[in-house]
Parts: C-alpha cells; structure tokens; sequence
C-alpha cells in the first residue's frame, strides 16, 4: 500500500492556491482535546494527481444542495488558501442535520495511517480553535501492531505520513464533530504490493475485535498489479480478513480509489502504469471505494457551479475482483469486473482544504492546503457517522444500498455529469495516454453513483443499508 502524496505536476485549472496544494490518499478521524493512549502507542500520509480533458457530458441536473453558512457564522479564512470547515459543511447539506441533532454523537471514526503523527493531538486542537470547532467527545491513539519508531522531520516518508495521518483527522471530525476518533498507527509504512499491509491488517482486526467504531477510513493504496499474479492473486485474497470481519460485525469499511485517474503507480511508486489500473482496498467488493470531485464555491459554501469529475480520481475495472451483486444494475459499464468509485467527494487541488500541523521540524506549526482522494475519504467516513447515528446502529457495508439509492434516483445523490479521469504519463522516456473513464448520467467509472446531498441522503442510507 502506499499513502499518495505527489506534488502537483501542474495545477489545476482555475486553480488560484497561493502554493501548490499537496496531494494525499490516507485516513480520516477527528481530534479531541483529551487524547488518551490506551496502552498502545501512536504516530500518519498525503496524495495528489494529474491533468484533464474536456468531458462529453453537461451537467444534466442542477445541484440540489441550497447554499448557506454554518449555523449563521461566519468562519476564518483558511490559511494559505483551501476551503474552510463552514464551505464545506454547507456545500454538502449538514447544517439541517447538525440543527436535528444529527452529528456524529456516541460514533466512532476509526483511522488507520502508517506512522500517524507525532503532534496530532496538539495539531487538532489548535485546528478546532482557530475554526472555533468543538474538540471530539474523544480521541484516542493507538498501535496494535507494534510501537512506531521515532520521528524525524527530515524523512519526507514520515512526514507525508503524518501530513496524511492530520488530514483524516481535522477533516473526519469537520464533518462529524459529535463523533470520537480512534486513531490507529502502525510501525511500518504501506507502500506498493504486500509492503506494510500485514501490519494495517493486524491493526485493524485488533480495533475489529474490541468494537473500536463503527466505521473505518483507509487513504491509502497499492495497484492491483504491483502484487504477485500467482494463485490468482492470492496475496490479496490473503490480506483481506479484516474486511472479512469488519463485514460480519457490520463494520463500515471505505477506501480511497487513488490520485493517478485511470492508471495508477507501478511498484517503484515513481513510474506509472501505461494502461488502465486500480488500486486495492478501494477493489475489494467489501470496502467502499471512495473517488473524487472538483467544487466550485462561494464564501459562504454556495456553488458557483455544479461539480465536476476531478480529473486524478481513480476510477475503473478491477482485474482481480469481479462484478459484486450490488453492482449488476451497472453492469452495462462494469462488465463482469467490480467498477471503482462506488460515490465521491471533494478531492481536486482546485478545491483543496487547509491542514494544520506542527510536525514538519522546528517550533512552529504549519498551515498547509491539501488534497486527493485522501481528503474524499475521511470526508465520506464523517457522512457514513451521521448516518449510523441517525439509525441508531452501524449500518456495515452500506454498498447494496448506495445502489438502490442510486437506481430509486433517490434526491440525496447528486448526479455528476462532466469531466473524466484520462492520463498522460511518461514511462521510458516516452509519453502515453491511458485514455479513462467520462462522468455520464447516472453511475460511471470516475465518481461512482456521484456525490451527497447529506440533509437527505444520510436518513436515505440509514433507511436502505443495514
């Protein structure tokens, strides 16, 4: 596996960040003021992405999504640029569930990062202060599959992990600030193929076992074809018990389909491939593999536009994973494989988030934007929260439903009609284009079923999954 942090090769259209925002594929969580570490030890990863195309599509149906701010204040700008906590919570309908009560309360988000970060707890705090958000009910930091080796700033591996490990964190909570995070590190980093997974399986069968949460994000991957083809790809049907048990205790599992768009990273993890690819756990049929967008918003969080496909998203064909059943109302667009995303969120460097960390070196922290599916991920896992709490029990794999929600043309989906994830990359000196996937009216291979209008489709999911 591997948390996806690439520095832009360009910016994004339109893009006006002060720097380039940093890109990652990790985890979400939310901080609290009180940490504790129940015995286990703690420590975290980024992602970005590549270039556009002109979509085939319009947008066929308006965003249902009204505008507004959150609770009627106004927020702080994010710092070196980045949209704030108040955007987005308006731009994706929470503020009438917040107003119901409905905000993440007695649920569990659970993280998993490599590493995680050395000053997560301080980090979230002063995060939660200068947006005047309220700490979780708890936040804890653990390390089930052994203690993490000691930090050093200079090692850009541990430090785009704790990036990563601060972007789940902060922007898991934004989204559910009711819910306690659990925040599980462990000591080796997930990079391509099998490397650093045996460890995030046993992490995540410990938090499993002792009905840590109710949902756990993963923002991170590992293309499918950097693992051994032996036995049908057995390494992987070998990695998958925690999914295994998250799905027979009705454990919510997401995973983040990646920031290459069609093709994704070769095992070098600095070559990509000149074909079209995914990435496991975003494959497995028992996780939820979450894709991404491009917002375009107002200050107070209003579109100025419709969403559009963000052109890094990953998206496609497993070649190791075939249709599941929930996908056979698309299966005009999947074939016999499993098609990734099953539904997005914001992910694009155009609409990037501000993170803030202190962990880079020195005595002060940082404020840095920050954006990839990584982002998506945690964001999703705030939504699957709410929904838990509104049905009053964890709704486990809630794919089936997305589907049905999907297919019922259901008001909390909101239908993403343009852009598609095509790549131009450079392998051996030469230039290749992996032609992808184009947004389409209902569901397609480069944001799923599409993105939420929470205020209807958290009581949608909490009526069909489960």
């Amino acid at each position: 596996m591997r948390w996806i942090q690439r520095r832009p090769r360009q910016p994004d259209a339109g893009s006006r960040q002060s720097r380039p925002p940093v890109r990652l594929i990790g985890i979400a969580v939310v901080a609290a003021a009180a940490v504790t570490v129940g015995g286990l030890a703690a420590s975290g990863a980024l992602a970005t992405g590549g270039s556009n195309s002109a979509a085939r599509h319009p947008a066929l149906s308006p965003i249902r999504i009204s505008p507004g701010v959150d609770n009627g204040k106004a927020s702080p700008s994010a710092p070196a640029g980045g949209l704030t906590p108040v955007q987005l919570r308006a731009a994706y309908g929470l503020v009438p569930l917040y107003k119901k009560g409905i905000d993440g309360a007695k649920q569990t988000i659970v993280i998993v990062d490599s590493f995680g970060s050395p000053t997560i707890a301080s980090d979230l705090a002063h995060f939660d202060k200068y947006f005047d958000l309220a700490a979780p009910p708890s936040f804890r930091v653990i390390q089930p599959a052994g203690t993490v080796p000691p930090y050093h700033a200079s090692n850009s591996n541990r430090s785009g992990w704790a990036a990563e490990t601060t972007l789940d964190v902060e922007w898991a909570h934004v989204m559910a600030p009711g819910a306690s995070i659990v925040l599980v590190e462990t000591p080796t980093s997930e990079n391509e193929g099998t490397t650093g997974f045996p460890q995030i399986v046993t992490a995540e069968k410990y938090a499993l076992n002792h009905k840590l949460g109710q949902v756990i994000s993963q923002s991170f991957a590992a293309t499918e074809q950097t693992f051994s083809r032996k036995s049908d790809y057995a390494a992987i049907r070998n990695l998958r018990g925690a999914y295994q048990l998250a799905d027979s205790d009705h454990v919510t599992v997401l995973g983040a389909t990646g920031d290459n768009g069609a093709t994704s990273d070769k095992y070098n993890m600095v070559d990509e491939y000149t074909v079209p690819a995914v990435s496991w756990p975003a494959t497995d049929p028992l996780v939820t593999a979450v894709g991404g967008t491009q917002l375009n918003l107002r200050a107070d969080g209003a579109r100025k536009s419709p969403d559009v496909a963000w052109h890094d998203s990953g998206g496609g064909k497993s070649i190791v994973f075939g249709r599941p059943s929930y996908q056979n109302s698309v299966r005009g667009l999947t074939g016999p494989d499993r098609g990734v995303p099953d539904i997005s969120m914001d992910a694009s460097c155009s609409s990037s988030v501000a993170i803030y960390g202190s962990f880079y070196g020195g005595h002060r922290g940082e404020w840095s934007p920050i954006c990839g599916t990584s982002l998506a991920t945690p964001l999703f896992a705030g939504i699957v929260a709410l929904a838990d709490q509104y049905a009053g029990h964890a709704l486990g794999l809630i794919n089936p439903a997305l589907y049905k929600i999907e297919a019922r043309h259901e008001p909390g989906v909101v239908d993403i009609t343009k852009g598609n994830n095509s790549q131009t990359v450079r392998s051996g000196g030469k230039t290749y284009k992996v032609k992808g996937f184009s947004a389409r009216r209902g569901y397609d291979l480069v944001t799923g079923i599409g993105t939420v209008d929470a205020r209807y489709f958290v009581p949608e999911l909490a009526k069909l999954a489960g």
